[in-house]
């Protein structure tokens, strides 16, 4: 009977998971900073359960003492993504990183299962610091697309519900759904451009009323009540209107004023 202290046990696959969520969210600001579009959609991770860890380790006929090898996905992180096609590049990503080492990969897009699963993992090597010294975890990232998602998110839950043995019918019909998924995912993919350049109007557009409305309550700081006033009535109005052009050059005009105003503030010259 293994008597070991399970909590002590997972602290390092929990600390790795933190920060590795931590890093890929912080990766996705920067893309998102850089190129104004991020293949990562969001980022999500899970320690696995004590009690998956041992049936998975019954499963494979992992020893305890071997389970820190034995069992890869202890550690999980799932990044999501909007297309498939971002699946390949967030994968090359992760392949450059130098604090992480990638042992092996499992195309499950191009070589999906009977079940119908799709997703890219990834298995790794990653050095976290803990208070005793540095440990080596092995994690599995799942890299999906938000259709691939759903669907291995249900079919996960089925069949813990089944205990792995689900009904002839459910798994048809599940495996019909993964083929709608897919076609799904296809379909975005073909209208990519036309998504994303709506993404990128709506973006902007939001920016624009943000400073704008920022904008008109500076006037206020320079005592320019009237101006303040009046631009915001006719935000009011152009907002209705959901005139954009119109928006942009009162966004001018009042930058315009504050910029007069700054300079009207600024102390005379010696």
């Amino acid at each position: 009977m293994d008597v070991r202290d399970w909590g002590t046990f997972l602290l390092p696959y929990e600390q790795t998971v933190e920060e590795l969520k931590v890093k890929f969210k912080t990766m996705r600001s920067e893309l998102k900073k850089r190129e104004e579009y991020t293949p990562i959609e969001f980022v999500t991770g899970r320690v696995k359960r004590l009690s998956s860890i041992l049936e998975k380790a019954k499963r494979l006929n992992v020893k305890m003492e071997d389970l820190e090898t034995g069992i890869e996905d202890i550690a999980g992180i799932r990044i999501m993504c909007q297309f498939v096609e971002d699946i390949r590049r967030v994968a090359e990503y992760i392949r450059a990183r130098k604090d992480l080492e990638v042992l092996y990969e499992k195309d499950y897009i191009t070589n999906y299962k009977e079940s119908g699963y799709r997703s890219f993992h990834m298995i790794i090597r990653y050095p976290v610091q803990t208070a005793l010294g540095q440990k080596i975890v092995l994690a599995e990232i799942q890299i999906r697309t938000l259709a691939m998602n759903f669907w291995a998110t249900i079919e996960h839950s089925l069949n813990y519900k089944y205990r792995e043995s689900l009904p002839d019918e459910m798994r048809v019909r599940l495996k019909t759904a993964a083929e709608a998924a897919s076609i799904l995912d296809s379909e975005m993919s073909s209208i990519r451009e036309e998504i994303l350049e709506a993404q990128k109007t709506f973006e902007e557009n939001s920016n624009t009323t943000t400073q704008l409305l920022k904008a008109i309550h500076q006037l206020y700081f320079y005592h320019l009540v009237n101006e303040a006033i009046e631009s915001q009535e006719r935000f009011n109005a152009i907002w209705q209107a959901q005139d954009m052009d119109a928006m942009r050059e009162l966004l001018d005009h009042v930058r315009a004023l504050l910029s007069n105003a700054k300079k009207g503030s600024e102390p005379d010259g010696l």
